[in-house]
């Protein structure tokens, strides 16, 4: 007989995590199944991994442009790849033992390595798991949550396939540098590839199908992003869609619309697809939209009121922040009917370029489209002394604002601290604060967030002629 559990948790990552913990402290039992590697994909193949070679090739470029300090001069050897990568993998298990294996441990739930998929009915939805052991077992629960994630989806590419390709996931595992690469995707996988790549001695060229990269930010923001790759020899081509991929004499031939691109490698980085394939959710009632994600309510409840969904796997903003939230909401909800709802009304969002991409809010497009007056400033970088001071002005602070109020609606921000501003916006757009209210709030001297106070008193003053602290 099926032992039976208050929370089954098919999914192993953040989403999942939160859950489980979430349950554990409401004295519910829990059990956790997993079909790969324990923690998902933040800590094994995304966030975690990307940020730390994005931090080693950071290094290397701080080294490389040591002289734009007068007296200071440093120079870069080989890089040595396959101990980067070794370096990588050991950061990573030692992460999922902390946060994840022994987290499990510590709060008393079991962890099933197995491909989970539903059976049973509707009304009485079980879950078997082919165990990778062997075998076929049986999990019933009062309540299921799937948190399966996302995974990286291929270009719709002519001869994409049978040339081959790598994905942001299989790059980072190579067993030697590529000496050149082409990236197909200008979002925030593919910028942050590019430029880890590019800072490590490849050759990178980026191509994006829509007309700038970082399509989705302000487009001041693809303006700076697209002249700092530039000045860092990535060649961009935007607005150009890739029609045939072949390979020849062991490189591979990208066919653009203004002509061809050669390289060694081609890194596929066009976003990610919802994890449901073989979970079986129609036998159990489960919806699932045009992308394969998980239709939820507002509450993170499918269709099925047994079943639940948290993370990418619903389709939701793919930052694993988001996830985290989810499964704690949908954990709640769950087990003792709380009605939380997630609100992503000032969601935070960071692409790990150097200088970063962030954001927090409305863009402005955004804001005409919600019926807004706008009235918008862009503070360029040469204004903040934060950045004047460590001798890279390349970027930008803008603020969106609603003329009629005054009241902040957005923060963007191309700038090495940006996800720090985005962060300090966050807390500006929860607090309803005015423009007036920022410009006249204390920030300390010296820092990136000093950028903020300076972008808002542009709105009423010539910043040119503001003191070094900004009065």
């Amino acid at each position: 007989m099926a032992k039976r559990y208050d929370l089954a948790v098919v999914g192993s990552g953040a989403a999942g995590f939160a859950a489980a913990i979430s349950a554990r402290r409401y004295g519910a039992s829990v059990v956790m199944i997993e079909a790969g590697t324990v923690g998902g994909t933040c800590v094994n193949t995304g966030c975690v991994p990307s940020k730390a070679l994005l931090a080693a090739a950071h290094v290397r470029q701080v080294a490389a442009t040591a002289d734009r300090f007068p007296g200071i001069s440093a120079g870069v050897g080989r890089v040595e790849f396959e101990e980067l990568v070794f370096g990588k993998d050991a950061l990573v298990a030692g992460m999922r033992s902390d946060k994840y294996i022994n987290l499990a441990g510590r709060y008393g739930w079991e962890i099933v390595a197995g491909v989970a998929r539903f059976a049973g009915t509707r009304r009485d939805p079980v879950l078997d798991v082919q165990l990778d052991s062997g075998g076929v077992h049986r999990i019933e629960a009062g309540q299921y949550l799937v948190a399966t994630g996302s995974a990286p989806t291929a270009p719709s590419i002519d001869g994409l396939a049978e040339a081959g390709y790598l994905t942001s996931t299989t790059a980072m595992d190579l067993a030697q540098l590529p000496g050149s690469m082409v990236v197909v995707g200008g979002n925030a996988i593919g910028l942050e590839q590019a430029q880890l790549f590019a800072r490590l001695g490849t050759q990178v060229t980026v191509v994006e199908a829509l007309d700038r990269l970082a399509p989705f930010d302000e487009p001041e923001a693809s303006v700076a992003i697209e002249s700092i790759l530039a000045d860092e020899g990535i060649t961009v081509y935007t607005g150009a869609p890739v029609t045939k991929v072949w390979r020849d004499n062991g490189q591979v031939v990208v066919a653009l619309p203004a002509g061809q691109v050669r390289a060694d490698e081609i890194l596929g980085a066009t976003g990610r697809r919802p994890v449901t394939a073989g979970l079986n959710l129609d036998r159990v009632g489960v919806a699932t939209g045009a992308w394969g994600e998980i239709v939820v309510d507002d509450e993170l409840r499918t269709t099925n009121p047994r079943v639940w969904a948290a993370g990418d796997v619903t389709g939701a903003p793919q930052y694993v922040y988001v996830a985290a939230h989810h499964g704690d909401v949908a954990a709640g909800n769950a087990l003792t009917g709380a009605g939380r709802t997630v609100d992503y009304a000032h969601l935070p969002r960071v692409i790990f370029t150097s200088p970063a991409i962030a954001a927090a809010g409305m863009t402005e497009a955004q804001a005409v489209e919600a019926g807004y007056n706008c009235d918008c400033r862009v503070l360029p970088l040469e204004y903040m002394p934060r950045a004047v001071v460590n001798r890279d002005t390349r970027g930008m602070v803008k603020l969106v604002v609603d003329a009629d109020t005054g009241r902040l609606l957005g923060v963007h921000a191309v700038a090495e601290a940006a996800g720090e501003l985005a962060a300090a916006g966050v807390y500006v757009l929860a607090a309803g604060m005015t423009v007036r209210q920022v410009a006249e709030m204390w920030s300390p001297y010296l820092t990136a967030a000093e950028g903020l106070k300076l972008a808002a008193q542009a709105f009423t003053r010539d910043v040119a002629d503001l003191s070094c602290c900004a009065v």
